[in-house]
This record gives C-alpha cells, sequence and structure tokens, in this order.
C-alpha cells in the first residue's frame, strides 16, 4: 500500500463484484473497493450493468486506511461532470419535484424566492 496515496489516479482490474461495490486489483498485492456509489454518477441497480471481471478501469484512490488494510477507490471522481440541465421555464421550475434536485441545484432559485 506504501506505493500509493490519496489522490492517486490509477488502473487496476475488476477482480471481484459484491452487491454493494467492485474490487479492483490495483497490483499483484494491492486491492481495493469502488463502492456502488463510486461507479457512476447517479442511480446504481446492479453493478455488472458497468463493470465485469478481468476488466481495466481507471480509479481514483479515495482514501487508505493502513490499520484496516483498506483503499476506497472511485471511478465516479474520474467523470466529467453532469451536463448542465435545460433552462426551465418559471411555470416548469415551479411544477418541477424540488425533492430529487441538489441543494447546489436549487439554492439559487431559493434565495431568489426568498428575496421577494
Amino acid at each position: 500500500m506504501s506505493n500509493f496515496q490519496a489522490g492517486d489516479i490509477v488502473t487496476g482490474k475488476v477482480v471481484g463484484i459484491q452487491g454493494y461495490g467492485a474490487f479492483v486489483a490495483l497490483d499483484d498485492k494491492t486491492q481495493g473497493l469502488v463502492h456502488i456509489s463510486e461507479i457512476t454518477h447517479g442511480f446504481v441497480k446492479d453493478i455488472h450493468d458497468f463493470l465485469e471481471i478481468g476488466q481495466e478501469v481507471q480509479v481514483k484512490i479515495l482514501e487508505i486506511d493502513s490499520e484496516r488494510n483498506k483503499i476506497s477507490l472511485s471511478m465516479r471522481a474520474l467523470e466529467k461532470t453532469k451536463p448542465a440541465q435545460k433552462t426551465t421555464s418559471k411555470k416548469e421550475s415551479q411544477n418541477a419535484d424540488e425533492g430529487f434536485n441538489t441543494l447546489r441545484d436549487k439554492l439559487e432559485e431559493w434565495i431568489k424566492k426568498a428575496d421577494r
């Protein structure tokens, strides 16, 4: 594990898939876990839709826990950010389901509403 640091971007090979994530071999002695939430932006129902055993993937090392001998990896961190949302009319915006938008996406709109 001493060959790796948090923030490194490395290529590894998928060596195992579980319902909660995929194990990626970074070298002959080191493996890490890409948690299901770190595979891609958005909801992942089945990891097999995105990865398969033996597939080479690029990952970013999020955290190294030397005491527990665990490495947390992310593929999502290497993706470009989500595309900008299309501009909507005021009526469409009012009808949007605000519960599924992130705070960052809605904060400006809420500030404008509060200033009225």
